[in-house]
């Protein structure tokens, strides 16, 4: 297949996207209906918008990052509901891809950060993985790459995997024990404290005796010998 086949192949793609009924398709109509432009061209001059704002624009990553992530979507979830399965194992070839890129990029984004056009080629790249023809990157990718180092330490990776969710296991089941026996141990320790009973309703109340109090004798008073002499001589 030629370079001119594959962008006739682009082409009838998006031909037929905006002639289908979507989110996009409607604003387009909107935007036609007010201002005469045919929606193609207006759809042509948002992706050449898109392109300069990759190259020139602040927040690229972003922009870039919902290409890459927006579209594939959306044709994913079509994919699932569709009795079809041919289109399943493409879009599951382009997100195990674009993993696998992101995996790299996490670790490369220091460096590649200051390359020039960074965004504008990763746009580029990731466009071409999700492109409509036989030979897109992801499938070139994944069938050059990633599918052998896959066959190769399949074996290896299986067993790792089994054995990490094994030690998973075990070290749950750990957590959990030594839990329940620290809560049963503390269950233990705390013992409730003895409550007085009160007496049987049939019996009365025993009386309280009040504290005695010594009273003292309190001798009559004797008048002494200047009272009893009279105040006249």
């Amino acid at each position: 297949m030629g370079l001119l086949d594959v962008l006739s192949s682009i082409r009838d793609r998006a031909d037929k996207f905006l002639n289908e009924k979507n989110v996009v398709t409607d604003f387009l109509g909107k935007l036609e209906e007010k201002t005469g432009i045919k929606k193609k061209i207006i759809a042509v001059g948002a992706v050449s918008l898109t392109g300069l704002y990759l190259v020139y624009g602040y927040g690229a990553a972003l922009v870039c990052n919902l290409i890459g992530f927006v579209y594939p979507a959306y044709f994913s979830i079509k994919a699932i509901e569709s009795s079809n399965k041919e289109d399943d194992t493409k879009w599951l070839t382009y997100w195990v891809v674009y993993g696998v890129f992101s995996l790299g990029e996490f670790f490369s984004d220091i460096f590649l950060y200051w390359f020039p056009f960074y965004y504008a080629f990763k746009c580029l790249f990731l466009l071409w993985c999700m492109a409509p023809m036989t030979w897109n990157g992801s499938q070139v990718i994944y069938n050059k790459l990633v599918r052998p180092i896959f066959l190769r330490h399949e074996a290896t990776v299986d067993n790792m995997v089994s054995d990490l969710s094994g030690r998973a296991m075990n070290a749950a089941e750990n957590f959990t024990k030594e839990v329940l026996t620290t809560l049963m141990k503390n269950k233990a320790l705390v013992r409730p404290t003895a409550s007085v009973a009160p007496p049987p309703s049939g019996d009365p109340p025993e009386p309280r005796s009040l504290p005695s109090t010594s009273t003292a004798k309190i001798s009559p008073a004797v008048p002494s010998e200047d009272e009893d002499r009279p105040w006249f001589r």
